[in-house]
């Protein structure tokens, strides 16, 4: 039996990696702050005798005898990661640096949880793995932008200097059931907002465009990609490159919950993309023909039941 180390591991995507991990036989620890990540995420889990949970800040060491690494751990939705920003930037960088030294010690593979921010307001579209990006360092969002672009730094020279098995991949928009129901991401605040017929805000025109990928399809990816040649370090996008604008995607949600909401436009967040859409070719080679399957309506079918139970459970104030 393997053991994986998961950070972030109570997070959104975390509790679905290690749902995945312990069904394909898997020992998990789970390591989180619980800063944005939370229990009842993995409270289902909590009876597994090869699951193990742990509070801990990665911006300290950690130490543990695992086979495999994922390092997940960081905010990453723009009203979270704004939040403390200099906490953002530690968790990227500090949290790099002692899982890459944990995988070090006991030469496990470790694969990063890169994001598609790293290539800024891009200029390329859609955007292959080749490109530098186009990232404003002193934004509001160059907390993220810069942490993780200086992560990918650190995964790339610990692997040319010390031989760390490495593993990046460059994560586009997720969404699911768990996400944070207070992280600002665009399809939680439109299907929270529609169940309760609220006003849908689109901050600029909407016609600004995003290419939605769901969780599942995330989740495979990054098995995948862990069970990749040590030569296959990446970075490789994982994506959906099907694109949607803004305003397509509300009236979509609006459509699909049947709500009276009305879509209402707000300014345009400073350093917010105009484009995200991922070439996907390069995980389609070396992923085994990993490609997206779970199509944006079929996935927003799920996450808004999730939601909509979430908001008749009574709980959804506690979140």
């Amino acid at each position: 039996m393997k053991k994986a180390l998961v950070t972030g591991g109570a997070g959104f995507v975390g509790s679905h990696l290690c749902e995945r991990l312990l069904n394909d036989g898997y020992e998990v620890i789970s390591l989180d702050n619980y800063f944005t990540g939370d229990k009842r995420n993995i409270l289902h889990l909590m009876d597994n005798p090869f699951f193990e949970v742990v509070r801990h800040d990665v911006t300290a060491s950690y130490y543990a005898e695992v086979d495999e690494i994922y390092n997940l751990a960081c905010p990453a939705s723009p009203i979270h990661y704004q939040y403390n920003p200099i906490k953002t930037v530690k968790t990227s960088v500090m949290g790099a640096i002692n899982m890459l030294g944990l995988a070090k010690r006991i030469k496990a593979p470790i694969l990063q949880a890169s994001t598609s921010e790293v290539y800024g307001d891009p200029h390329v579209h859609p955007q292959t793995e080749d490109y530098w990006g186009h990232v404003n360092p002193i934004g509001r969002r160059s907390c993220y932008d810069e942490g993780k672009r200086c992560a990918e730094t650190l995964f790339m020279d610990y692997h040319i200097q010390n031989k760390v098995r490495i593993k990046i991949i460059r994560i586009f928009n997720t969404y699911g059931p768990r996400m944070h129901p207070s992280d600002g991401r665009v399809i939680s605040n439109f299907i929270i907002q529609a169940l309760q017929n609220q006003d849908i805000t689109i901050y600029g025109d909407g016609s600004q465009t995003r290419s939605f990928q769901y969780v599942d399809d995330l989740v495979e990816g990054m098995i995948r990609m862990m069970k990749t040649d040590d030569e296959i370090t990446g970075p490789i996008n994982v994506g959906n490159p099907g694109e949607f604008t803004i305003k397509e995607l509300a009236d979509m949600v609006i459509e699909m919950t049947g709500s009276a909401s009305k879509v209402v436009n707000l300014p345009k967040p400073d350093d917010d993309p105009i484009q995200r859409r991922p070439d996907i070719s390069k995980a389609h080679e070396l992923l085994s023909g990993w490609e997206p399957e779970v199509a944006l309506r079929q996935g927003l079918e799920k996450t808004i039941t999730y939601f909509d139970n979430l908001l008749k459970s009574g709980n959804f104030d506690t979140w």
